[in-house]
């Protein structure tokens, strides 16, 4: 088993699912992967979440254990011996600290990106409201509000595909790919009551996304997450 490169929390997970032709994702597939579907259907992924109590090889790094991430991602699949492994591509990963884009960028090769963000988490009258919030040019926001007591995902569900894709892929060259495992237990979800999605995407993503802005996402959810661990990775 590889060691363990970093330990956190993900925590409240607001995920909007957009269908997507199969044609936008190839140009971005690492080498050796390809599209993995779920009822035929080819899947982007807004997903805004904290991380908590995050350690880099078992060390807490000051003023950088808890924090927001936005990111865009696809999902992939890559067949080691006769066993698929269901895996994430990220398209960019936005965060608030310089320090975790200039690490990630730099030896992982990830697309991360430094911008203003917060967030906030209410619960009130049985309702839970999670928005996550960053600056580009303008504010971008994601907001779901939710029953406020979670459910268990079920076998063979859109929430079990989404949220259950164990391994990461990047795209290195055209010809070399990283892949790093990630491990946590099946999550809850939240019932959905209602959401709001304020995103310039051309800004954020570039202009091969900028249609979702007026695209009403195939899905969203709000998961709880959990304790992860992300493990070393390796080429492919």
């Amino acid at each position: 088993m590889k060691r363990a490169f970093l330990t956190a929390e993900w925590r409240k997970l607001a995920i909007a699912n957009y269908a997507v032709d199969q044609s936008l994702l190839k140009p971005y597939l690492p080498h050796k992967t390809e599209l993995d579907l779920w009822d035929n259907t080819c899947y982007v992924s807004l997903v805004g979440f904290m991380f908590l109590n995050t350690k880099l090889k078992g060390i807490r790094v000051p003023f950088h254990s808890n924090f927001e991430e936005v990111n865009l991602r696809f999902y992939c699949r890559y067949k080691e011996g006769n066993v698929w492994k269901r895996g994430v591509v990220f398209i960019k990963e936005v965060v608030p600290k310089p320090a975790l884009t200039l690490v990630a960028n730099l030896i992982y090769k990830e697309k991360y990106e430094t911008m203003p963000m917060s967030h906030s988490w209410k619960l009130a009258n049985d309702r839970l409201s999670v928005e996550y919030r960053w600056e580009n040019k303008q504010w971008n926001s994601v907001r779901v509000n939710a029953q406020s007591i979670a459910k268990n995902i079920l076998a063979g569900s859109e929430e079990e595909f989404i949220t259950e894709h164990f391994w990461g892929y990047t795209k290195l060259t055209d010809t070399k790919t990283s892949e790093y495992g990630v491990e946590h237990p099946t999550w809850q979800v939240y019932p959905i009551i209602d959401f709001q999605i304020d995103v310039d995407f051309d800004a954020t993503y570039g202009s091969n996304f900028r249609f979702l802005k007026n695209e009403i996402p195939k899905s969203v959810f709000l998961a709880e997450g959990s304790e992860i661990v992300v493990r070393d990775g390796k080429l492919i």
